[in-house]
């Protein structure tokens, strides 16, 4: 959930396994003991190199681990990393040798968002109260890593309880691993929940990543972190083992910094029949460059609240698309207001459903209620948002056999896809674009989240597909542009996605800034 300093705990942190001594990385990502720039390097590319025999998964896995001892240290984002990587990327290696990958994702890194259960591996929501003991069994999703042959490096910070705690939350901030930081500009917020994984990208710690979504927290911190980030349609990828907050609306998804790195991370994730079904690219050459724009028609919905420098950045960028033979008609979907003030007390009610079942597979606290109790009686989880006014109200609500929250929901499930269907349809649109997340906000733990951002709740609810690419820059900060189109229309939604990038070419790497001075575009 995105919406509406930090102690660090050294026995719970990074993990690094002793590496072989090897030139240490800049804060770029040109690696000069693999000849490969990691910035803007592909999976299939990649591959291609393994196949020569001029790259190995175990050199690509050494290389991201230095990075990770390196670089993060900046920014907070990885949690622990896994101890077997090595060994996993060695496996690889004798694939690769004997002609065996098992497909595009053999061998390529990916980082976990820590409410993603991975077997020996501590998977925590980024809460003391699920720190005591990992999982015993893998995610539905990191099983299909593993069995892609994907190296699986650990897991990312995030919003602690994925941002579903407190009145006023501080994403980025969790009780095990304290606070992540914006890459470009150090005291800017990453945005949440799946904070750890965007700024691990932009930072290029990995190669992809996984983050999970119920209202913007894949979309919101892909856009702040300048990368790229997909919201599946609803059931695409399993959410078995996944830290819950409401199954209707729930769903983990990909994360890289291109399109294309994205669509296969998918392919692997969701399974190949769920990706036959959806349209969703298995292979890169279905995804075009910039000229599959043309001839497409696109509603852009400005949301001019997210301020003027965004709104002049959608005005340029609308301009760009139109040059490269796209048709741009301004939209505003309907019904906002009424899924604003449903949408969150329908999620109470999911919450206290959810979570208690997701608590009673795990060691410590067996439900809701004594999750509660325990915030109250440990102080590190009080240490930048103290409130749990969240927990305590959804321990409150309705159950969801409740007659009026069943109505709620229906009437959710139904105006937020009539929001993006009647608009696609009035206009002939192949998709609805909007900026994904204002200029990255000041980090603060005693005034919150400063984020109030629409562009991904018709999406959310409804369960229908969403994008977010680099759009471009509000000085030094990253902004991104929202796509959504309607239900498993994922495939159709990367390829379109894909010709944007290669149009807007918006990406840039992070410079680290400690500060730029006052919010801007506020």
């Amino acid at each position: 959930m995105r919406k509406k300093g930090v102690t660090t705990l050294g026995a719970l942190l990074l993990a690094v396994p002793l590496l072989v001594a090897a030139p240490l990385p800049s804060a770029a990502g040109t690696d000069r003991s693999l000849g490969v720039d990691l910035d803007t390097v592909t999976i299939p590319q990649l591959q291609a190199r393994m196949a020569k025999g001029s790259l190995t998964p175990s050199a690509l896995t050494t290389a991201y681990l230095r990075r990770i001892r390196t670089v993060d240290p900046k920014i907070h984002a990885v949690l622990r990393t896994d101890p077997t990587a090595l060994r996993q990327a060695a496996a690889s290696d004798a694939r690769h040798r004997r002609g065996a990958v098992r497909g595009p994702l053999d061998g390529i890194p990916v980082l976990i968002k820590d409410n993603v259960n991975t077997r020996g591996l501590s998977s925590t929501a980024g809460s003391l109260a699920l720190a005591e003991k990992p999982p015993r069994t893998d995610a539905d999703l990191v099983a299909r890593l593993h069995r892609a042959g994907a190296v699986v490096l650990g897991k990312t910070n995030l919003s602690e309880w994925a941002n579903f705690r407190a009145q006023k939350p501080t994403s980025g901030w969790s009780a095990v691993g304290g606070q992540t930081h914006n890459p470009y500009v150090l005291d800017r917020n990453p945005c949440g929940s799946s904070s750890g994984s965007a700024a691990a990208l932009a930072a290029t710690l990995t190669q992809v990543a996984i983050g999970t979504e119920t209202d913007g927290s894949i979309v919101c911190p892909a856009g702040m972190n300048g990368v790229v980030g997909h919201k599946p349609s609803l059931g695409l990828v399993s959410q078995d083992g996944v830290v819950p907050i409401s199954a209707e609306q729930d769903t983990a998804g990909p994360m890289a910094r291109n399109v294309t790195d994205t669509a296969l991370t998918l392919s692997v994730i969701s399974g190949d029949a769920d990706v036959r079904a959806a349209g969703a690219p298995g292979r890169t050459d279905a995804l075009p460059g910039p000229d599959g724009l043309r001839g497409k028609r696109i509603g852009l919905w400005r949301l001019p609240t997210l301020g003027s420098d965004v709104d002049a950045l959608m005005t340029r960028t609308a301009k760009k698309l139109r040059a490269a033979g796209a048709e741009v008609v301004e939209v505003t979907p309907p019904y906002q207001k009424r899924l604003a003030d449903l949408e969150f007390p329908a999620l109470l009610s999911e919450f206290h459903r959810d979570i208690d079942a997701y608590l009673a597979t795990r060691n410590g606290p067996r439900d809701l209620a004594g999750l509660i109790e325990f915030n109250r009686t440990h102080s590190a989880e009080q240490t930048c948002f103290a409130g749990q006014e969240l927990f305590e109200q959804a321990l409150a609500a309705p159950s969801t056999t409740d007659p009026k929250y069943r109505a709620m929901r229906a009437e959710l499930k139904d105006l937020s896809r009539r929001s993006i269907d009647e608009t696609m349809a009035a206009h002939h649109l192949d998709a609805i674009a909007s900026p994904t997340n204002p200029p990255a906000w000041t980090t603060d733990c005693v005034r919150g989240d400063n984020d109030v951002i629409p562009s991904s709740t018709p999406a959310a609810v409804s369960g229908y597909p969403s994008l977010s690419v680099p759009a471009g820059f509000v000085g030094e900060l990253p902004v991104g542009i929202l796509l959504m189109a309607g239900d498993h229309q994922d495939g159709q939604l990367l390829s379109l996605g894909a010709s944007m990038e290669s149009r807007l070419s918006a990406w840039r790497a992070p410079r680290y800034l400690p500060s730029v001075g006052t919010d801007a575009g506020r």
